[in-house]
């Protein structure tokens, strides 16, 4: 087993409720975002594609054991415009990354750009290769 894969032991993907997200709507179906974590000698990156989610409409939160990443995808219709087919919709998500306490979850940070969230999670001093000195 990679050193990733028992940080990382396993992935939640559920759906995101009112409650966990104010402006999520309860009745919105449930999406599944992919992403993708990859290791570094200083942290664990993590690429969550999140195509039609706006800024405002992520949270995440970095707590012992787990970096929690919850929102929606809001879809309004324009005024006056009919759609003849439409795969977009309205949608809530979550993913939950369980870890062993191997992030300093006050130094975690995040970007959204272009639909791609981009979610930078610092090892822990411990974790970090450290070059030692011969005497």
């Amino acid at each position: 087993m990679s050193l990733l894969n028992s940080l990382f032991p396993s992935t939640t993907r559920t759906p995101a409720t009112a409650s966990d997200h104010a402006s999520a709507p309860t009745a919105a179906p449930a999406i599944r975002p992919a992403h993708d974590i990859k290791d570094t000698a200083d942290a664990f990156a993590v690429t969550v594609y999140l195509p039609g989610v706006a800024k405002d409409g992520v949270d995440i939160t970095a707590e012992e054991g787990q970096v929690r990443i919850v929102g929606r995808r809001a879809w309004i219709q324009p005024e006056g415009w009919t759609p003849l087919y439409r795969e977009t919709r309205q949608a809530a998500f979550e993913l939950v990354l369980t870890h062993d306490n191997a992030i300093d979850a006050e130094k975690v940070a995040a970007e959204l750009r272009d639909g791609v969230l981009h979610v930078t999670l610092p090892k822990a001093e411990a974790l970090k290769p450290r070059k030692i000195a011969i005497n």
